[in-house]
């Protein structure tokens, strides 16, 4: 293998690893907003309780996100140098920007962390989390529209392969960047919103009933739900991009060889090595209507791209499964919040709670497969039409040295953090806590 395999592989790690700790950290800020608000607004201490839980448990993800968010900074030099060399002027300025937005929001979080029960008006405290949740957005942009730029890059010329006319805005508000971010918001508060309601399913399933639990769930499953439909409808803008800009992509990402109108959608299946596809479940006109919103739109097929530009095929299935699990969600969610308006009782039966805990898992999946695509469907471009991967990569041997390193911390990393959050709810539980809440406010009360 050589250098320009490990440094993908690598950056696949630490990308794998990095954006789970991500999506939290961009998308738990509004759920602990939503219960604090309505806690206040109720006088309810259940959801109060929840906001401070979150909270807690939120500062631990972020702590971590920091690690592997600098090993992602490292790694760009050090095994992307070639890269870093030639567009570093270009993406120099989101990355130190999305520095200042993690800041802007640790600043305030540690305020609001220690903060609880300071202020003689409540929602003094409560409006320190709109800095909180606007600084998590605002690193997603930022750091978003790096990986935006090197699908659509601008604001420069290329003069006799060196870079000329600079222009750092441009490059960072570039075509693709108002949908990516868009669908990283969207998609984070969507996994966030699932991988909360799977916690308080779990506690449900396993005989808690306690009252705390039962308002968790009803509040993120309903949030899980308005923000799958959002995503949804940027996946569908996400998709109209992808055919004016990245048309390979798509074309990979769905098997479409010919270019046709009346195209159709294809899911799962398998390719020969004729390019046909057996098996797979075809949808009648549905990626033209995805394109073009017109069923006879016509899309552009693989035979029409040079071959040396196709990405990897396995593309599809990486599409199939972010979408397929959307959908399960979006059904699951959905199903939850029609059967507690009308009082079904099959949503508490064991079953159900079962399909509810897996929620969270299949959200993370969805985003793990939604960032292999948009990352391995760039292949072989590590910068589209400029610059190739192979091109960008270090040509240092020891980067398999590297890799092996890094995954052990990645190791320790998780490991450590699922026992520090185990741990830290276990000696806490909720009705010590509310029992202790409750103490507190008889004794002011004499």
């Amino acid at each position: 293998m050589e250098s320009v395999d490990f440094s993908r592989y690598l950056t696949m790690l630490t990308l794998s690893v990095h954006v789970v700790f991500a999506t939290v950290g961009v998308g738990v800020p509004i759920m602990i907003m939503l219960a604090h608000w309505i806690g206040l607004r109720r006088q309810d201490e259940h959801y109060l309780l929840l906001a401070k839980r979150w909270a807690r448990g939120y500062v631990i993800s972020v702590a971590v996100g920091v690690v592997t968010g600098t090993a992602i900074a490292l790694q760009l030099a050090l095994l992307w140098p070639r890269f870093m060399e030639f567009a570093g002027q270009l993406v120099a300025l989101p990355l130190f920007m999305e520095t200042f937005a993690f800041f802007f929001e640790a600043i305030f979080l540690g305020i609001y962390l220690y903060t609880w029960d300071r202020f003689k008006n409540p929602k003094l405290h409560f409006y320190l989390l709109a800095p909180v949740v606007l600084g998590a957005a605002m690193s997603a942009l930022f750091i978003t529209s790096v990986n935006g730029f090197m699908n659509t890059p601008q604001g420069f010329s290329l003069v006799n392969g060196e870079l000329t006319n600079i222009q750092p805005l441009q490059a960072m508000f570039n075509p693709a960047m108002p949908t990516k971010v868009a669908h990283v918001l969207t998609s984070a508060y969507m996994t966030s919103a699932f991988v909360l309601a799977s916690i308080a399913a779990f506690h449900l399933m396993r005989g808690n009933r306690h009252e705390y639990h039962r308002k968790a769930l009803a509040l993120t499953m309903k949030v899980g739900f308005i923000f799958c439909v959002a995503t949804a409808l940027v996946g569908d803008l996400s998709g109209k991009l992808l055919a004016d800009y990245q048309p390979e992509k798509l074309a990979a990402a769905e098997w479409h060889f010919e270019t046709e109108g009346e195209a159709p959608l294809v899911l799962f299946g398998v390719l020969t090595e004729e390019n046909e596809v057996k098996y797979g479940i075809e949808i009648p006109y549905a990626l033209s209507i995805l394109v073009h919103s017109d069923p006879s739109g016509v899309v552009t097929g693989l035979n029409d791209i040079p071959k040396k530009f196709h990405p990897p095929y396995v593309v599809h299935y990486m599409f199939d499964i972010m979408v397929m699990i959307g959908i399960w969600l979006t059904v699951l969610s959905m199903v939850y919040w029609l059967s507690m308006s009308r009082n079904w009782s099959f949503i508490q039966t064991r079953a159900f709670r079962f399909l509810l805990v897996t929620s969270g898992p299949l959200s993370m999946l969805a985003i793990q497969a939604g960032w292999w695509f948009t990352e391995v469907g760039r292949q072989p471009w590590i910068m589209r039409g400029f610059m190739t991967t192979a091109e960008g990569a270090t040509d240092s041997p020891h980067v398999w040295m590297m890799f092996i390193a890094f995954a052990v911390l990645y190791f320790i990393l998780m490991f450590g953090t699922a026992v520090v959050l185990i741990r830290m709810f276990k000696k806490n539980p909720v009705e010590r806590e509310l029992e202790k809440s409750s103490n507190v406010q008889r004794s002011v009360a004499r």
